[in-house]
């Protein structure tokens, strides 16, 4: 099961880096179209669609990636407060009724979309450009098989808890800033706190 984990999370986690190259070509597009469209008065037919093919990909393909680091928006309320078996027991039971039902919708749902998009040849109504989408479109299926082959990682990595009532830990990857610059500031505010000393008997020091 360990070796399965570290074969899915390297897997998300490659996919995830290279399509995170997306957000540099969106910001160039956009900013390109700001540019010409308010300096040059020449708007160009395929920035937006430019934009939201990329933002779309992106975000994708940054699911499999955000579930291998745990990093997904959780309602952990009440969640935080059981010890972690309980918690590998009532998420092992959820990825089979929600999770896995919802993401293998996605796949069979995305190949038909895809596959009569690539018919043909789809491009975008969104502009005069006629932009190629059919492409586009097949990261849906691509994107939902990356779920899968993490969602099973996820499984096992509930089995392992269960047993042992310790989550493994993820690999270490990049940091949000803002969360580094907390982790600093609660070190140093630990710093500063008053630490009291307690000396031996009959010591002057």
């Amino acid at each position: 099961m360990q070796a399965y984990i570290r074969f899915a999370d390297n897997l998300s986690a490659w996919f995830g880096k290279v399509f995170a190259w997306c957000v540099l070509v969106m910001t160039f597009g956009v900013g390109y179209e700001v540019f010409v469209r308010y300096v040059l008065n020449s708007p160009t037919p395929w920035a937006f669609d430019l934009s939201y093919m990329m933002y779309g990909t992106m975000f994708m393909m940054a699911g499999a990636y955000t579930l291998s680091r745990d990093g997904h928006v959780r309602g952990d309320f009440v969640y935080r407060l059981w010890q972690p078996r309980t918690q590998a027991k009532v998420e092992f039971v959820l990825y089979f009724f929600f999770f896995f039902p919802g993401v293998i919708a996605l796949v069979i749902s995305g190949w038909r979309y895809a596959g009569r998009s690539w018919r043909y040849l789809e491009v975008s109504s969104m502009s005069p450009a006629g932009i190629p989408i059919f492409q586009f479109k097949t990261v849906i299926v691509l994107a939902g098989l990356l779920l899968v082959i993490q969602g099973i990682a996820q499984l096992f990595r509930c089995i392992i808890t269960m047993r042992t009532n310790v989550w493994p830990r993820p690999e270490q990857d990049v940091e949000e800033l803002e969360k580094l610059l907390q982790e600093e500031g609660m070190t140093a505010l630990k710093g500063e706190e008053p630490v009291d000393i307690v000396l031996p008997k009959g010591s002057r020091e």
